[in-house]
């Protein structure tokens, strides 16, 4: 039901609390299915002007909501799945009086709660798992379907991301969306999210910062932008490659037992080569991936091998980004990478796929350019 408190309408709901982590409320309670989209807001994910990543909720799958909307519409059914909300702590909980029953677990307590519903079409309340539910919930005919939420007090965006990704985490939730995610939440991650984070920083950094040759260019789940031509996957693959290889050009500024790691360092070197890259394959940079294949997963990955190769044998006094715009110099008369074909391997330029096999064919034919070029002249 709806009771007017104060300045603001709210929803009345009879509800159990409890608390989690550091004195977090959580709640557990029922409402009428149209009622969810009325205090709860779907955070999608996008950048705003000025690139910070705003959001976290993929886009609506409408195969998959239309689906759940014509099994709600088919009659009588079972439908206990719990939608979980992250709530303004502004929700008020009263908590009910009386004796509590003999053998009472005393986990939680009752009462009645309180939310929101400013009159200005904000929300109080935020979607964190059960998007695509919610939505079929306010087209089903029977808008009193009654559906149950738990709710946790936070109006922290990074908590919300923090819980988004750890609930869909076993589910086919796009790695793609994880990843971009993962450098806005909080670093207390599972194991194996944990090492995805900084090549996933690197990656927001590469697309954004002014002076990174990949500004623009590469496609996030949050952007729509035309002129995005690498896949984020491929650039985060290449990044962690690097970083877990023992000779990789990233793994002296990966995260020790000590002292975590040095992504300003890591961001630097992954500049300065890509920017040496696009110096002397211009014609092949910023194109489509089916008209360059150095913009294609193939080859950003192929050449996160070659920069291991070639860095490891800079010296530390050397002019870097001379060192390396050299050593492409050399190779670059035999890469095939907008026509030709890659005479060692025998393939067509753009038969090159982002297979496994290809991969590494692709990898073990630039270093083998690089190995019979290094230290041949200059012209």
């Amino acid at each position: 039901m709806r009771k007017k408190l104060g300045t603001e309408d709210h929803l009345v709901v009879r509800a159990l609390r409890t608390t989690q982590g550091n004195g977090v409320a959580v709640y557990s309670f029922f409402v009428p299915g149209a009622d969810l989209l009325r205090i709860a807001e779907i955070s999608r994910v996008h950048r705003d002007h000025d690139g910070v990543l705003q959001g976290f909720q993929r886009k609506d799958i409408r195969n998959h909501v239309q689906s759940i909307v014509e099994f709600l519409d088919q009659g009588p059914v079972l439908f206990p799945n719990a939608i979980i909300l992250a709530i303004s702590p502004r929700a008020h909980f009263r908590q009910s009086r009386g004796t509590k029953p003999d053998g009472d677990a005393e986990a939680a307590e009752a009462g009645t709660l309180y939310v929101p519903v400013p009159g200005d079409g904000s929300k109080a309340a935020w979607i964190v798992d059960g998007q695509q539910r919610s939505i079929a919930l306010a087209r089903a005919k029977d808008k009193s379907f009654p559906v149950p939420v738990v709710a946790f007090a936070s109006e922290e965006l990074s908590v919300h991301r923090e819980q988004f990704i750890l609930v869909n985490k076993a589910r086919p939730l796009p790695s793609r969306l994880i990843n971009e995610l993962l450098p806005e939440v909080a670093p207390t991650l599972p194991r194996d999210l944990a090492p995805r984070r900084v090549p996933s920083e690197l990656c927001n950094l590469l697309n954004v910062a002014p002076e990174s040759p990949f500004r623009g260019l590469i496609r996030r789940p949050s952007d729509d932008a035309n002129e995005a031509v690498v896949t984020d996957t491929a650039l985060i693959k290449a990044i962690k490659n690097s970083i877990g290889s023992p000779l990789g050009a990233l793994a002296p500024y990966k995260a020790t037992s000590t002292q975590g790691a040095d992504v300003t360092a890591m961001y630097r070197l992954l500049v300065t080569f890509w920017t040496a890259v696009r110096e002397v394959f211009p014609e092949a940079w910023g194109r489509p991936s089916t008209e360059s294949r150095l913009m294609h997963s193939a080859g950003i990955e192929a050449m996160g091998f070659l920069m291991d190769r070639i860095m490891a044998r800079g010296s530390a006094e050397a002019d870097t980004y001379s060192y390396i715009v050299d050593a492409l110099t050399r190779i670059a008369p035999h890469c095939r990478w907008t026509d030709g074909r890659w005479s060692d391997i025998g393939r067509n330029w753009n038969d090159i796929q982002s297979v496994g096999r290809d991969i590494r064919q692709l990898s073990d034919q630039l270093a083998r350019l690089d190995h019979a070029h290094a230290f041949a002249r200059v012209a």
